[in-house]
Parts: structure tokens; C-alpha cells; sequence
């Protein structure tokens, strides 16, 4: 029996999915079951809209949207759920990401989206901060994430040593 995803993963073109898929790492790493579909604010309107208002329905409880450009996909899934929505944006485009952040974090008043960094980074975070924001009604998950920040120090203590030994 397939289990119902509880994050959609979703990119406005099939370029963005190197950079989405660290998003998809990281959930799979903490067996959260997720949904990835592309589909655009500008080129699919209708589709992006269908795939916003019905989400909650589906079970998913949380949304992470990457575009580029000036894209506003986060913006527009957002205006159409209640749901936690995490923007990405992707690099690239003459302003190498920074016109999709522009776009991602300069969202109007009543209507939030959380914004993460501009690239791979950004999509690994958005993947985490999905995992936080699940953790605070799956005790499991809280668990998992305090491992996981116990596991990077151990990581970076090691790297350390090994530094040192050089």
C-alpha cells in the first residue's frame, strides 16, 4: 500500500529538478513521504492552481515551490492554500537567482511564504524545514532532527581531527 505524501515538491520546469532534488534527499532520508510534479505559475496556470487548492485534500500538509527567474510560483501556490509554503529559489537567468529570491521573499502582506536560500542549499533547507514544521505534530520526527544535528557536529568534530592529524 502506497503511503499518502505529506510534501509536495513542486518546480515550474524540468531544469529545476538537480536542484529540487536535494529537497527529495532529505525527506526520503527521514521516510517522509513526498509528491514531485513541474508545473508553472505562467506556462500552466490552471494545472498549478488545481494542484494548490487540492493538496490538502490529497493529505499533504506542507509545500515546497521552486522557480527561477521572477518567477512567482511560491506566491502563487501560496494565494491559494492555507498551507505552509516554502519557496526555493533557483538559480540562474541573467541575475543568477537573484531576481527568483526577489521574487520568493518580497511577498505583500497576508500572504507568507517562507523564503530559503537561492540553490541546492536553499532546496536542502526547504526539505528540513518541512521535516521542522511536521515535527510539531510527529514526535518521531522531532527525535529524527535532533539526531540528525547530533550527527553533523560528530561529522565536523571528526573532519576536525582529521585536520589536525594532517
Amino acid at each position: 500500500m502506497k503511503v499518502a505524501p505529506q510534501v509536495l515538491l513542486i518546480m515550474g520546469s524540468d531544469t529545476d529538478l538537480p536542484v529540487m532534488q536535494e529537497a527529495a534527499d532529505v525527506l526520503k532520508k527521514f521516510d517522509v513521504p513526498y509528491e514531485m510534479r513541474i508545473s508553472s505559475a505562467h506556462r500552466s496556470p490552471v494545472r498549478t492552481m488545481a494542484l494548490a487548492t487540492g493538496a490538502s485534500d490529497r493529505g499533504i500538509r506542507v509545500i515546497i515551490a521552486g522557480a527561477g527567474m521572477a518567477a512567482h510560483l511560491a506566491g502563487v501556490i501560496a494565494s491559494k492554500t492555507i498551507l505552509p509554503v516554502i519557496g526555493v529559489p533557483m538559480p540562474g537567468g541573467a541575475l543568477n537567482g537573484v531576481d527568483a529570491l526577489y521574487a520568493t521573499v518580497q511577498m505583500p502582506a497576508g500572504i507568507p511564504v517562507a523564503s530559503m536560500a537561492i540553490g541546492k542549499a536553499g532546496a536542502k533547507n526547504a526539505g528540513l524545514f518541512a521535516i521542522h514544521i511536521l515535527a510539531l505534530s510527529e514526535p518521531h520526527l522531532a527525535e529524527s532532527l535532533l539526531n540528525y544535528r547530533v550527527e553533523m557536529d560528530k561529522e565536523l568534530e571528526q573532519k576536525d581531527t582529521d585536520l589536525q592529524n594532517r
